[in-house]
């Protein structure tokens, strides 16, 4: 997937043999990634890289963790669940998650390098700069973590 369009290409392919083994809930939602990406890269006005073509795929989950609580707080589970049964396909075109024990292990080291750069703890006044260099951390490590599940392990890690 280092190529430009690579994980376009691949999703067309998934699509024709999700649709040869008439699976259409796979097919549906490997057509709404391809839509996604394909809307971004007109935007754009020339092919995606592969993190944006990442942050365009975690931005569908968000968008689908976000109908799953409405859906919740309406009643609706059997749209909530066909909303988690899409982010299930939409994860697989994603680096893995990084589980917490990592997370807090990498916060807990991006924290330390950033006390001896400054020659003082970190306070909660430093969240910013500490939360950015877990995320490039992160992207460097090939891993992915929600942005808010980040924040509030940086905020936890500094107020205690």
């Amino acid at each position: 997937m280092s190529e430009a369009g690579a994980l376009e290409a691949q999703i067309s392919q998934q699509v024709i043999t999700a649709m040869k083994l008439h699976d259409a809930e796979r097919t549906g939602t490997l057509r709404l990634i391809k839509t996604a990406l394909k809307n971004k890269s007109i935007d754009k006005r020339g092919p995606l890289t592969p993190s944006e073509e990442q942050q365009t795929l975690a931005t569908m989950i968000k968008q689908r963790r976000d109908s799953i609580d409405a859906y919740t707080k309406g009643n609706r589970p059997e749209l909530a669940a066909k909303e988690a049964a899409e982010i299930v396909i939409i994860e697989e075109f994603l680096p893995k998650a990084l589980d917490e024990a990592g997370l807090r292990a990498l916060v807990a080291e991006v924290i330390a390098e950033h006390a001896n750069a400054t020659g003082k703890a970190p306070t909660p006044k430093d969240m910013g700069p500490v939360i950015k260099a877990v995320q490039t951390r992160l992207q460097q490590a090939g891993v992915r973590a929600e942005g808010r599940i980040v924040s509030e392990a940086v905020k936890n890690a500094l107020a205690g």
